[in-house]
């Protein structure tokens, strides 16, 4: 007489994983987002980028300062080397600002290498290797970060970066306008040469 009740409970039970699912479902938009509006620091002065290793366009060693950047903007990209999306769209987005104001002293394009997993293999030596392999003369940096301590790195933590690929646009009294995982190359553009007067031609001259 009992046996009947089971395949009620069952279905029940079944119902009720279906109705924490659909939950869970129609959560997840609004979790993602309540996440989202905890990353980056728009609005917020842009942290010095305190690293041990900087190379210039020719890939020299040399030093680099947000603050001597005062009066410029600043295209400011972090990557890794084995982040599909960093070579999918960060990059060529990347190249494409970097050649766009290439020799113009009133834009800083700026990569930097976040260290935050694949510690063997997004190593100090990957930096020269991509800014080669992009044809990108432009400063770029390595955060190492510390896998001892599982922790992210600094430049991560300080400008509250979701991942890679990651963009920050910083304006000229170096307070952080924007920051994403990816721009939109000729929208950026576009602002910078609308705000900077700076006039380009169809050869980019």
């Amino acid at each position: 007489m009992g046996s009947p009740k089971f395949p009620v409970r069952s279905a029940l039970r079944r119902l009720a994983n279906v109705a924490f699912v659909v939950v869970w479902i129609s959560l997840l938009p609004a979790l993602t987002a309540r996440a989202e509006s905890h990353l980056g620091i728009v609005g917020q002065f842009a942290p010095n980028l305190d690293l041990p290793y900087w190379i210039d366009g020719g890939g020299e060693a040399t030093a680099f300062s947000l603050a001597e950047q005062r009066g410029k903007y600043v295209y400011l990209y972090f990557f890794q080397n084995w982040c599909p999306g960093c070579h999918s769209h960060g990059f060529p987005t990347l190249k494409q600002v970097a050649d766009a104001f290439a020799g113009d002293d009133r834009v800083a394009v700026v990569a930097v290498q976040t260290t935050f997993e694949g510690y063997s293999v997004n190593t100090r030596d990957k930096v020269r290797e991509l800014q080669l392999r992009y044809e990108l003369p432009i400063t770029m940096g390595h955060d190492e970060g510390d896998p001892d301590a599982k922790r992210l790195p600094k430049t991560m933590r300080n400008y509250r970066s979701g991942g890679t690929p990651w963009t920050v646009i910083i304006d000229p009294q170096g307070r952080v306008m924007t920051n994403d995982f990816h721009l939109n190359a000729d929208n950026v553009i576009e602002y910078f040469n609308q705000q900077i007067g700076a006039i380009k031609n169809s050869v980019g001259g």
